[in-house]
């Protein structure tokens, strides 16, 4: 029996994971004369995640893209709204089950790893903790196997991890993400930390993987050159709420909201005139805990109106979807939200 099947698998169809009006919010304070606080972190985000495609989801910290990892992982349940792994609703009942189905790989490769184990027992704990009745003698062979694939050498297996550098200990961790043969990896910022020198490296093992296992991923970063190197869609959102979405192509080279377009405009070129076109936003993004009526990024636009106090847009279009009342470009006006 292979410990770990290389060929290229069948093409899946169809979404493995399927979010609506997904919503996280979070109670905070309170006492015994004054009420709870109410944290925004998600609200009504629907995606859809399919195998062999990566939805890139970008922001600035605070926007929720860390909760969202967390509600997909199944650490976290969602408020409201509806997520399904596999086919299957992914209520708490079901969350044993579906777990080995999304496996998450964090920014930091050095508090990821266990400092005490070595990479062999790193690479099978997965295996021991979830399939306990699986030999030893299998597990072993699984794990070389995976260090194999991300490229690692045999003699890795009995090393300790300060031991390595920066991008191999990645390497080891995402290896072992892939040791319960997910189905969705959540990428949470997986190569900020490491030196741009190898940046490059670690992308392309992870876009080999996923057309080698068909996996579906959600990349969840703040570096649109890095965005732009993997994704298949981009989803941008500000503080909680997706204000656009669409093909990477299309995000990129025609940004319809005003905040996507400085996003895009701060992101470093080789063009020293690039530097001229930067759009530099005023002010801090909002409290959560005291969202603004209407658009939430209306405090901090150059092109907000007065609707744009006081109602909020919808997230509107065909393939490319903005929620903007002036948007830029080619960009059609948003509809407006429903109250509530």
């Amino acid at each position: 029996m292979s410990a770990v099947t290389t060929d290229a698998p069948t093409a899946k169809t169809g979404p493995v994971v399927t979010a609506r009006g997904l919503t996280r919010h979070y109670e905070v304070g309170g006492g015994l004369f004054s009420k709870p606080r109410v944290v925004r972190a998600l609200s009504d985000l629907d995606f859809e995640l399919t195998p062999g495609r990566t939805l890139a989801v970008v922001g600035e910290s605070g926007c929720g893209k860390s909760t969202l990892a967390r509600v997909v992982t199944l650490i976290e349940e969602p408020t409201r709204g509806k997520l399904s792994i596999s086919g299957t609703d992914a209520t708490p009942d079901a969350w044993k089950s579906l777990r080995s189905k999304v496996q998450i790989v964090f920014q930091d490769p050095y508090g990821s790893l266990n400092p005490r184990q070595r990479i062999g027992q790193i690479l099978m704990e997965p295996l021991l903790i979830n399939r306990p009745q699986m030999p030893t003698s299998e597990r072993e062979a699984k794990a070389r196997e995976m260090l194999r694939l991300v490229g690692l050498r045999p003699e890795h297996f009995d090393r300790y991890p300060h031991m390595f550098s920066g991008g191999q200990r990645q390497r080891i961790a995402i290896g072992r993400a892939l040791m319960l043969e997910p189905e969705v990896l959540v990428l949470d910022e997986p190569v900020s930390a490491l030196d741009v020198s190898i940046q490059s490296s670690v992308l392309n093992l992870l876009i080999d993987l996923q057309e080698r296992m068909q996996l579906a991923y959600l990349f969840i970063s703040h570096d649109l050159s890095v965005v732009r190197h993997v994704a298949d869609e981009v989803k941008v959102m500000y503080l909680g709420r997706a204000v656009e979405t669409g093909p990477k192509d299309m995000i990129f080279d025609n940004p319809q909201h005003p905040y996507t377009k400085a996003l895009l405009s701060a992101t470093p070129r080789a063009d020293p005139e690039a530097a001229k076109e930067r759009i530099k936003l005023e002010g801090e993004l909002p409290s959560p805990l005291a969202v603004p009526p209407g658009c939430a990024f209306a405090p901090r636009c150059w092109k907000a109106q007065d609707k744009c106090r006081k109602v909020r847009p919808l997230l509107d279009g065909a393939t490319q979807k903005s929620a903007c009342f002036f948007p830029e470009g080619d960009g059609k006006p948003s509809a407006e939200a429903p109250e509530g």
